[in-house]
């Protein structure tokens, strides 16, 4: 053998020795997780990805949730939509809409051989993500609901039992002035996701209607009502609250400063996602941090209903080679694995989105070792779900809670009292449906 044809033997071998028997199949996955939630995300991702050789599943981080739904659709205009994309609960009536979009995930699961039990979800997860006729469409993956965080450190400073939170608005109202009148910190409440929150859980757990047609779940054709006495006169409560310092608004949406209040123990009091617990946690190595159910309003409710959910789903995008959609289903079996959700659910606060995953965690005494850390799941099945606690489900439900914190901010202004806000909100909310329903009719 000469050496010219020697040396090519050697480096086709070589090439050979260096190249995959075949090339795996990538997933794209675009999601809203940043920071230690996104961390974990990947983590989760990488796993899947190391514990077989045919696919690989390739998170990219989209921005806001609002910013990845937009980036989503306008992708799928495009054709340049990925095969995963995770779409917060605001979203959903949005995706319903767009049917010609979207591989429901039981027929996806079907599809590809892969098990799929619904029952083996939490029902208010599985409850508020499925159509009409109970088939779950996107798969669950981050599901959260709002819970109280309190420092007990200052509690304790303002002579307030450090182990005793306010179960009601009126306790709330008590404590918060004992709190800032002592001098222990500048307020009692600050507050994250104002129509989140403070309107649509308030409406959820007071059993007030926030729109008809069992709250969108009827269909298109609703309307918001979320305008009538609980909701004025909680939002009167948090106008005078905050003319008196007892309340800081921490802004719209998300509430960016909200957090940062309750870290630098400005704020005795914060409500937010129980997603916010890693964060909390991280946050906090000054002081310890109490975990509680919302308050209430016990003039209003004898017995508070469940809250509703929030966090988000995968959904499955059309327009995918099959041998892509057979990655995705595999990805979300592995997704569902009770390890993988009880990791998740433990280092993040959302929810264990399946029974095993809760159950997993009792038998490792998770949530005897880490007090606080099953309030959101206690509050979130409490109870028989009624039409007014099952959650909110309406199209383009984004811009209309935008409406929503634009209101509350022009109450807090004193430009439009409790009544008149709430009205406008409404109205304003209602063109925004039916604005919505045209376009999809």
């Amino acid at each position: 053998m000469s050496k010219k044809v020697l040396c090519l033997s050697v480096g086709l071998t070589a090439m050979l020795a260096a190249t995959p028997a075949f090339a795996q199949t990538e997933i794209a996955w675009w999601h809203a997780m940043d920071a230690q939630l996104g961390e974990k995300l990947q983590e989760i991702a990488t796993g899947f990805n190391e514990s077989q050789s045919e696919f690989k599943v390739i998170p990219t981080y989209k921005g806001t949730y609002p910013e990845t739904l937009t980036a989503a659709i306008a992708a799928f205009r495009a054709n340049e939509q990925p095969a995963i994309v995770q779409v917060f609960e605001v979203g959903t009536g949005t995706m319903m809409a767009a049917k010609g979009a979207v591989y429901p995930v039981y027929q996806l699961m079907a599809d590809n051989g892969e098990p799929w039990d619904p029952s083996g979800f939490l029902a208010p997860v599985t409850g508020y993500y499925s159509d009409v006729d109970g088939n779950i469409l996107s798969m669950p993956f981050n599901s959260s609901t709002p819970i109280m965080y309190y420092n007990k450190d200052l509690f304790e400073k303002a002579g307030l039992d450090r182990e005793t939170p306010p179960k009601t608005w009126a306790e709330l109202e008590t404590m918060s002035r004992q709190i800032v009148e002592s001098g222990a910190a500048s307020c009692g409440l600050s507050s994250a996701w104002i129509t989140w929150i403070q309107t649509e859980n308030l409406s959820a757990i007071h059993d007030q209607p926030f729109g008809t047609l069992d709250n969108g779940f009827g269909g298109l054709a609703t309307e918001f009502n979320f305008n009538g006495p609980v909701q004025v006169k909680h939002w009167d409560n948090l106008k005078k609250w905050a003319d008196e310092g007892l309340f800081q608004y921490g802004g719209p949406v998300g509430g960016a400063d909200s957090a940062p209040k309750f870290y630098a123990q400005e704020c005795a009091i914060f409500m937010n996602s129980s997603a916010g617990r890693a964060g909390v946690i991280a946050n906090s190595k000054e002081f310890e941090v109490g975990f509680a159910p919302l308050p209430y309003y016990d003039d209003e409710i004898a017995e508070p209903k469940n809250s509703i959910i929030g966090g988000a789903t995968l959904w499955a995008l059309n327009g995918k080679d099959p041998e892509v959609y057979k990655g995705v289903a595999q990805f979300f079996t592995y997704l569902s694995e009770p390890e993988i959700q009880a990791g998740w659910h433990q280092f993040t606060g959302y929810l264990p989105i399946t029974n095993a995953a809760y159950e997993l965690g009792q038998s490792q005494d998770y949530y005897a070792q880490n007090p606080g850390s099953d309030v959101a799941i206690e509050q979130i099945t409490r109870g028989t779900p009624t039409a007014n606690s099952k959650g909110v489900r309406f199209g383009n439900l984004t811009q209309a809670r935008n409406v929503v914190d634009e209101e509350f901010e022009a109450m807090l202004a004193g430009s439009k009292t409790a009544q008149e806000a709430l009205d406008s909100a409404v109205e304003r909310g209602n063109q925004i449906l039916r604005d919505f329903e045209a376009a999809n009719q």
